[in-house]
């Protein structure tokens, strides 16, 4: 590898080449994030800001909202400047801040959806000990834990793509430095480096998946077999029904994308799922808890008359 010239920088392909389509894609993609920006920022002001929601559910609905934010402004802002450039290059030190932040994001959310699982089992199914397991001290520990978890998956895969050799060529066909198609320029072996990103998906994606199905499935046998009142069966499915809509919303495109290939699929068609959860869902998520969850409904409305009391006090 010595005679072999190292690659100092990539270009990232995009979505597209065609200038008629980046000038639609531009306008639309900036606007989805800026509703994403905010719509969970506006959720991250309430929880902090009411007293009623501080509770460990809207604790961990303020992380949420939090690592959505982080999630599309790690790959979105270098996305929509490469729809205003022809050429969209990125440094290897960037390439590879770019892929350890979206992995942290990544893994660190699917953790938090797990756990986020198992405070509402906590809350249905042993409301009597719920106070005792979900304390201040147990919510920080379960923070600390996914975003822990998330800092150890992105420091190995970054690691370990950093220890690659890149002799060329460098046109990597995403919008970001995501890790399939940056292991597909390497110059070196990449046998260690697929091994261990499947394990490690494996275990913290399928892992924390099925904790989480595995919360709802116990929550709904407990409602249906435990629960003979019909209203409170309607809030508690209620309750759970947002979060299982954010849970298939994030998951399905995920592990469609990290924990199942296909030999001779292009690396293009794995940007629709990245699309999916790195864009849409975090734009969907604060109008799922919004819709479907009143005391986040009548927070923002008395926060919104707070800020417009003419226009809301007016309706």
């Amino acid at each position: 590898m010595d005679n072999k010239t190292e690659v100092s920088d990539f270009v990232l392909l995009g979505l597209t080449n065609l200038q008629g389509l980046k000038n639609f894609l531009f306008p639309f993609f900036l606007l989805l994030y800026m509703a994403n920006v905010l719509g969970n920022g506006a959720i991250i002001v309430i929880v902090v800001a009411e007293p009623r929601l501080h509770t460990p559910m809207y604790f961990f609905l303020g992380n949420l909202s939090s690592l959505d934010i982080c999630f599309s402004t790690v790959a979105v802002p270098k996305m929509l400047s490469g729809f205003l450039s022809e050429n969209q290059t990125i440094s290897f030190a960037g390439c590879l801040a770019q892929l350890y932040f979206f992995h942290l994001v990544g893994s660190t959310e699917a953790m938090l959806l797990a756990v986020m699982a198992y405070d509402r089992y906590v809350a249905i199914c042993k409301p009597l000990h719920y106070r005792l397991v979900m304390s201040s001290r147990s919510c920080l520990l379960l923070a600390a834990a996914t975003w822990s978890s998330g800092f150890l998956h992105a420091l190995m895969s970054t690691v370990m793509t950093s220890r690659l050799h890149f002799c060329g060529p460098n046109l990597i066909p995403h919008f970001f430095c995501d890790i399939k198609p940056l292991l597909s320029l390497a110059c070196s072996s990449t046998h260690l480096n697929l091994t261990l990103l499947n394990i490690d998906a494996g275990v913290l994606g399928l892992s924390s998946f099925i904790l989480t199905l595995s919360s709802y499935i116990y929550i709904i046998s407990f409602l249906l077999l435990n629960v003979h009142s019909q209203e409170n069966r309607r809030k508690a499915f209620s309750t759970c029904a947002s979060h299982l809509t954010v849970v298939f919303l994030f998951y399905m495109p995920s592990i469609s994308n990290y924990m199942i290939s296909f030999p001779g699929f292009p690396f293009e068609r794995d940007m629709m799922p990245t699309l999916m959860y790195c864009i849409v869902t975090p734009v969907l998520n604060p109008l799922i808890y919004t819709l479907k969850n009143k005391e986040v409904k009548s927070t923002l409305k008395k926060f919104l008359k707070k800020l417009f009391p003419e226009r809301i006090g007016s309706k």
